[in-house]
């Protein structure tokens, strides 16, 4: 026996959405409970053990609308893009992420709290492919832990990166030396309703592979 619920468990793991049109920008989220949420994050694995990580809460009004100015600023070309490749493609099945995506954009500035995650040190960007691999490995799962516990919590968060385009103006409003690396940027707030569902994925056995490329499960 493992002593979990596993249906429990799977729903958690199932259903953590990035939460964008969902977010309740009038509840305050308590610092106490973002911190629950980081005790939990912090218990995800690093290579060597070495936690090097450094978890940065915005909720001062003017510094996060200065982090919305420059998501803002990199979102309007990123989505220019993204729509003028739906179009050559012809899919149809776009419009709902790309409107959840420009509503963030939008209200991002209102959010409760914003959280950056961020390293010590920079990552050796000519070096091998395994040790760039094992440097961010070192702290995105941290940050997931993080998203899975805000969930767990009634709270609703987004993978984002797109601020990182100016990493340099964010670290100055933020007073973040140049050694740190912040690595992303998620919105904190309470979501409203609690429906969501595990998302649209190609099955399993489609896109496992069983001793060598291509050779999939019979």
């Amino acid at each position: 026996m493992t002593g979990f619920d596993l249906a429990q468990t799977d729903h958690l793991l199932t259903t953590t959405r990035a939460v964008r049109k969902r977010l309740d920008l009038d509840r305050d989220v308590p610092h106490e409970v973002i911190l629950d949420c980081i005790r939990i994050a912090t218990q995800g694995p690093a290579g060597g053990n070495v936690q090097k990580w450094r978890w940065l809460i915005v909720d001062d009004p003017d510094m996060k609308m200065g982090i919305a100015d420059l998501y803002r600023r990199a979102y309007a070309p990123y989505i220019a893009a993204q729509r003028n490749a739906v179009d050559e493609v012809g899919r149809t099945d776009a419009g709902a992420i790309m409107a959840s995506s420009d509503h963030l954009a939008q209200v991002l500035d209102r959010v409760p709290a914003m959280l950056i995650p961020c390293v010590l040190g920079r990552p050796d960007v000519t070096g091998t492919q395994g040790s760039l691999a094992g440097w961010y490995g070192s702290v995105l799962p941290a940050v997931w832990n993080f998203m899975l516990a805000a969930r767990s919590r009634g709270i609703g968060t987004a993978w984002t990166t797109l601020h990182l385009q100016y990493e340099a103006e964010a670290a100055e409003l933020l007073g973040i030396p140049d050694t740190v690396t912040q690595v992303a940027m998620t919105p904190i707030a309470y979501y409203t309703g609690d429906d969501f569902k595990p998302g649209t994925r190609r099955p399993a056995e489609e896109i496992t592979y069983l001793n060598g490329w291509k050779r999939q499960f019979a």
